[in-house]
């Protein structure tokens, strides 16, 4: 009998990985907004060679063909996020150019793309077609005043040019819906100090012969309900997701009443930080298809309208970014642990899948692909808290004997989001060295219910920090890393959560901040209108906020930082400026504690650059192997730590 292979034995962190950082650095082509027009499928792709460009591309009797070539880019600003730039119906397109934010309109016969706005200080969004009217009713951004905030209203863009505005008077908007009768209009609303999973308004209103709005109601929501994803049935009633009950699950407006068509603890929405998100579509009258997020993961079911029972459908996803509906296909945005963002369509009916677009080409083996664990953890106060943990996975090593691995624990960005669990080569680069990760949703995170989300409310800055702390001290308590060696790590928002961490908590060895803010009062001065009131929510309301940026800016309490650290900077940041990062660093070198400063030059907030991010993973990598004494392999470019006399366990 052959005796089984054994993966020979090396310190976790010095495994050698297929997984380059260089690799890393050439990353994924961004995969955005499908539509379905008939027969057709639509998305947008990411071109990085192009300048990071977005253009469209259209799937038609298995042949592939790009609609919007270079110097077009399919990508809109409104709210500075973007998202809805693009529309097909009946073989035409009309998108929203970002160069000069002119929207264009593609003919059915494939002509070259025509302006059909002024553009300039106007950006748009979100547009539907108003095809009885020959216009495109959309939401409309005016940043034609200057220095102040923007105006936003829905606006319908006619196909001569001409532009009139159907609502005005909130600060924001989006989800216009035209019925399928062309004879009402829905649409979404909220105003500051909200962010729209707060509380938003769903607005109904008839339209009248001359193309304007008449007897507009309030259908549903308010401050503290947050509706998204209107849409009408093909038989014409007002579908929609509300948080009413604690989670956001699918209703229905019918003859001035609202009816729950789904009453279930799982999320069938996502917070509205871009435009043009869709988590269900009618197949039919009777029957919707939907995912929904439980537990962290994705979920997609068929929907019986008459009875509300979801029917799962088989398919190898677990975090389905977005999804289209005709008839028996369905397209989806989707990935999974060992699957990075792909679009593929479904096919009710038969149950095959075809995959159309992947983010990434060429996959690493799975052998070096650390599947995640979704787990729950009690954290301070007496809650509960999320994460994905990933265990260090590599086909041609194991740890040494008893050694357990060092633990990386991430904060996502937002704070308003989520983690997931598709494949992403950022995290198996350290998996695959040997290790551990635990990427955390705190209390805040989306996914989880209203409860859950409002946790973050007032508390930014202690509720991710804590939930961090704890998710560290599980996993370690539980026997499955090293307590020794825990790190941090965390970028702008993260950076906060990271640096609070070390300052406010001794669990974690040695931490990473990248841009990380330390001072909160500098977050306001360059926000945009979209956010510029989210910090009332997230910290504190104006007149209490000084005390309480005091009180929780890491840059106020430089001298409970005693743990190692690296700090990542950009030199041309302007919503993190590099002080941030230097009076941490300077305060670091003068009490004698090891510390790294790596500057960027030409980066901004977020490295775009692939030499920079070759740069600075390597370089945190040669950090942390060089503070917990374990051998540099060769290749690894040496980086200056100070006050490091003689490397070791921290």
């Amino acid at each position: 009998m052959l005796e089984p292979i054994r993966q020979p034995a090396a310190p976790c962190g010095a495994w050698t990985s297929p997984i380059t950082a260089a690799i890393v650095a050439a990353g994924a082509s961004p995969l955005s907004q499908v539509l379905l027009d008939g027969a057709d499928v639509l998305w947008l792709a990411g071109r990085a060679s192009e300048g990071g460009r977005n253009t469209l591309l259209r799937a038609r009797a298995d042949e592939v063909n790009e609609m919007t070539p270079a110097p077009f880019n399919v990508r809109t600003r409104v709210h500075e996020y973007g998202g809805g730039a693009l529309l097909a119906s009946g073989g035409a397109v009309w998108f929203s150019n970002f160069a000069d934010n002119r929207v264009y309109h593609i003919p059915a016969n494939g002509r070259e793309p025509q302006p059909v706005s002024g553009g300039g200080d106007l950006r748009y969004a979100d547009f539907v077609l108003d095809a009885a009217r020959r216009r495109l009713v959309g939401v409309r951004e005016d940043h034609s005043a200057g220095a102040s905030y923007p105006v936003n209203t829905i606006c319908a863009l006619a196909f001569d040019g001409s532009e009139t505005v159907l609502v005005d008077g909130n600060d924001f908007y989006s989800s216009p819906r035209i019925s399928p009768d062309g004879k009402r209009i829905a649409w979404l609303c909220w105003d500051h100090p909200r962010m729209p999973w707060q509380g938003t308004e769903l607005w109904l209103a008839e339209i009248g012969d001359d193309g304007t709005l008449v007897n507009g109601r309030l259908v549903a929501g308010g401050a503290h309900e947050s509706i998204c994803q209107p849409e009408w049935s093909p038989d014409g009633l007002l579908y929609f997701v509300s948080d009413r009950s604690g989670w956001w699950n699918i209703h229905r407006y019918d003859h001035g009443v609202v009816h729950p068509v789904c009453v279930k603890e799982a999320e069938f929405a996502g917070p509205h930080w871009t435009f043009g998100n869709a988590m269900y579509g009618f197949a039919s009258s009777s029957e919707i298809v939907c995912t929904y997020i439980e537990d962290g993961v994705s979920r997609l079911a068929r929907l019986g309208l008459a009875d509300g029972r979801l029917t799962p459908i088989d398919n190898p996803y677990q975090e389905i970014r977005e999804l289209r509906v005709a008839g028996g296909t369905v397209a989806l945005m989707a990935g999974a642990p060992t699957i990075a963002q792909e679009l593929a369509l479904l096919d009710l009916a038969g149950g095959t899948r075809k995959v159309l677009a992947k983010s990434i080409e060429t996959l690493p083996d799975v052998g070096y692909l650390s599947v995640p664990q979704s787990i729950s953890y009690p954290s301070m106060q007496g809650r509960s808290a999320y994460a994905f943990y990933y265990p260090p996975t590599n086909a041609d090593y194991q740890p040494l004997p008893g050694e357990l691995p060092p633990l990386m624990v991430i904060g996502h960005g937002g704070p308003t989001s989520m983690a997931s669990s598709t494949l992403k080569l950022a995290t198996q680069f350290w998996t695959s060295r040997g290790i551990a990760v635990l990427d955390v949703n705190y209390g805040g995170s989306s996914g989880f219910g209203r409860a859950y989300r409002d946790l973050l409310k007032g508390q930014w800055g202690v509720v991710d920090v804590e939930d961090c702390v704890a998710g560290a001290q599980h996993l370690a308590d539980q026997g499955l890393v090293d307590r020794e060696r825990l790190v941090i790590r965390g970028g702008s928002a993260g950076g906060l959560t990271t640096l609070c961490a070390l300052e406010f908590f001794d669990v974690f060895k040695a931490g990473a901040s990248y841009y990380g803010v330390s001072d909160l009062k500098g977050l306001d001065a360059d926000s945009h209108k979209f956010e510029s009131r989210y910090n009332e929510y997230l910290i504190a309301p104006k007149a209490q906020a000084d005390a309480v940026y005091a009180a929780r800016s890491p840059i106020n309490h430089t001298d409970k930082l005693r743990r190692p650290m690296i700090f990542f900077q950009g030199l041309d940041d302007k919503v993190v400026p590099p002080p941030q990062s230097e009076v941490m660093v300077e305060a670091l070198r003068a009490r004698g504690v090891p510390v790294a400063y790596l500057t960027l030059e030409g980066e901004g907030h977020g490295f775009r650059k692939a030499d920079s991010i070759v740069r600075t993973l390597e370089a945190e990598l040669y950090f942390y192997l060089r503070i917990f004494g374990i051998d540099i392999p060769a290749g690894l470019p040496p980086v200056e730590i100070e006050n490091l006399v003689d490397p070791g366990r921290a």
